[in-house]
């Protein structure tokens, strides 16, 4: 008993003693930490970027994959469904177009009205209408949201223009 007691004893006063070691082992990593943060503050970010960009190029080539099989199972059914499903697809294509646009258009109003406000908010040692300088984004986020809703193209008259252009059309052939 007492010398499983005495060995327990030695072996605490190693581990003590390998404490110690690594503390001052700790120490003198101190003065690098700065060092040591600044290269993973460099590093992970990329690591991160890059990790990033494979995860969506597998999504986008799974995506085609399972496009290409759907329109292989369209292609074998026959009939109008493919030309139906092709027709879909660019209806959703003009529809995220047209609120990329709209959504565009907001963020330069907000980005106008915040620059405005906060130029407005400066004390007095800016030249006086310097806060006008907001109107510059607001505008290009009116002529955005303008197109967007009332001047941009229909995917009806995109897919006329398409037509005429491959000569599809028959009413502007002259015979």
């Amino acid at each position: 008993m007492m010398v499983l007691a005495f060995l327990a004893m030695m072996d605490s006063d190693v581990d003590k003693l390998n404490a110690i070691s690594h503390m001052g082992m700790l120490a003198k990593l101190v003065p690098l930490a700065p060092f040591i943060v600044a290269v993973i503050a460099v590093i992970a970010p990329f690591a991160f970027l890059s990790v990033w960009i494979w995860t969506r190029m597998r999504l986008a080539e799974r995506k085609a994959y399972y496009h290409a099989e759907m329109m292989k199972k369209i292609a074998e059914t026959g009939g109008n469904s493919a030309l139906e499903y092709f027709r879909e697809q660019d209806r959703i294509a003009a529809a995220k177009r047209m609120g990329g646009r709209n959504l565009g258009g907001l963020v330069c109003i907000a980005v106008g009205l915040a620059l405005m406000i906060y130029l407005g908010a400066q004390p007095r040692g800016l030249r006086e209408g310097d806060y006008l300088a907001g109107t510059i984004p607001l505008f290009i986020g009116l002529a955005l949201l303008a197109y967007g809703r009332w001047f941009a193209p229909t995917p009806a008259a995109e897919n006329s223009d398409a037509r005429r252009a491959k000569g599809g059309d028959s009413s502007l052939r002259s015979e």
